[in-house]
């Protein structure tokens, strides 16, 4: 069993994994290598399924975690949380209609959502590992 205080660390490093897998993913797609592109996706959905289920599980036990830095870093800090979260919340529909799409072999529908799909779900795994470094590390 992974200690509680443990979770964020795990949580950065799904979200990590994800934006790998994601970005490998699309040079697959862009090289026409469709089964290492599935496979990569497939991988990016699944860390990030495990990032949202264990930061869930951390924020029901914890609650919120107050970020501490002041002035201009606070200002940065809450403009990345404040649009992480938005798109966060948008990128998990998104996803779902992207993956349902592929698995149907629909790839004109596919690829029309996917050029929306990949960049958002890149920033948000992205910045999810920059909120984690501003608020459990510096």
């Amino acid at each position: 069993m992974i200690p509680l205080s443990q979770l964020p660390t795990v949580n950065a490093a799904l979200n990590s994994l994800s934006a790998v897998f994601l970005f490998v993913g699309y040079l697959f797609i862009k090289a026409r290598n469709r089964r290492a592109h599935r496979f990569c996706m497939l991988a990016a959905c699944a860390c990030s399924t495990l990032f949202l289920i264990s930061y869930l599980v951390y924020h029901y036990q914890v609650g919120s975690v107050p970020f501490k830095g002041v002035g201009a870093v606070r200002v940065v800090y809450f403009v990345i949380l404040i649009s992480h979260t938005i798109l966060a919340a948008t990128v998990v529909p998104l996803a779902m209609i992207t993956l349902s799409r592929a698995l149907r072999e629909r790839f004109d529908a596919h690829r029309r959502i996917a050029r929306w799909t990949f960049p958002i779900w890149l920033y948000v795994s992205i910045t999810g590992v920059v909120v984690y470094a501003m608020l459990y590390r510096f």
